[in-house]
């Protein structure tokens, strides 16, 4: 994580960075949040996102099943490549970003197909803070 993604918490970096990133990260999962609500029930031929939805959850499923395969390979390539020159591993750096975007785009697509938003996701994250991994998972009903 570099310092520029660390929360105040975290004691990294500027705050006001922080606090600029977070805002920024804030205003892009809303205005997606945002785009994919308002296509729901637009005509299937209005849109991919349309396309998507008028398809059903089987579908959309389907995509976030595809995009994190592709997101594990792109991360494969990226440690493989790890040694190779500035703007091999520069290319690679950024497909495993290209791959990741498209990851969390399909799964707010399938989150909001299910009445469910980025918040839901951030609040159970939140939640998650100061606890760890091992007892949070634990918790978890069988």
């Amino acid at each position: 994580m570099s310092d520029r993604e660390k929360t105040p918490q975290d004691g990294a970096g500027d705050s006001n960075t922080s606090t600029a990133l977070v805002t920024d990260s804030s205003r892009v999962l809303i205005e997606l949040d945002r785009v994919l609500a308002g296509r729901k029930n637009a005509p299937p031929d209005s849109s991919y996102v349309a396309t998507l939805y008028s398809k059903g959850l089987n579908k959309i499923l389907e995509k976030v099943g595809e995009e994190c395969t592709e997101t594990i390979l792109a991360a494969k390539d990226l440690e493989a490549g790890q040694k190779s020159a500035s703007a091999e591993l520069d290319r690679l750096k950024q497909d495993m970003v290209s791959e990741t975007a498209d990851l969390w785009f399909h799964c707010m697509l399938a989150l909001q197909h299910l009445d469910c938003s980025h918040e839901d996701v951030l609040r159970e994250l939140a939640r998650r803070f100061g606890l760890s991994g091992i007892d949070e998972k634990n918790s978890r009903k069988p």
